[in-house]
């Protein structure tokens, strides 16, 4: 009963991503903004579409060292401390990595979306922001792998 719980907290935890962050990309339709960048619709080519291709190459490397930092302890078979990452081989390598990608695709997401699409670039921060909020929130859904301690 007690890990039923704090499963449940932790998914109360994360809903407060998922909602917003879905109600935002589905009331701007950014998912559908940005599929019509990619596909080069409404006149969209060159830079727009190279710009929104990295941005997803850039969420695509963030969710990859997410999902790295999630197995690690599979792989190395001890927990490793995150409260003092800096102190982590691998960690103090990974975390910065992650955090710059993360920057990078919010901001030329925001700007892709501003910049090439009718929603303009206060709303283009806002679905880009609704995205990476609804992703965020779900990646936080994953259960972490139980590691014995030894």
């Amino acid at each position: 009963m007690s890990s039923l719980v704090s499963f449940s907290r932790h998914t109360l935890k994360q809903l407060k991503f998922v909602l917003p962050g879905g109600l935002v990309t589905y009331y701007l339709d950014s998912h559908n903004v940005l599929l019509s960048i990619l596909k080069g619709d409404d006149g969209v080519q060159g830079w727009g579409r190279f710009a929104a291709r990295v941005s997803l190459l850039s969420a695509a490397v963030t969710i990859s060292l997410f999902l790295y930092v999630l197995v690690l302890p599979l792989i190395k078979g001890e927990h490793p401390n995150y409260r003092h990452w800096r102190q982590s081989g691998v960690l103090s390598t990974v975390i910065p990595i992650m955090t710059a990608s993360i920057v990078a695709g919010w901001s030329l997401l925001g700007y892709t979306l501003g910049r090439w699409s009718d929603l303009g670039y206060i709303e283009g921060v806002i679905a880009a922001s609704g995205l990476y909020a609804l992703s965020f929130g779900l990646l936080g859904l994953i259960p972490a792998p139980k590691v014995r301690r030894q």
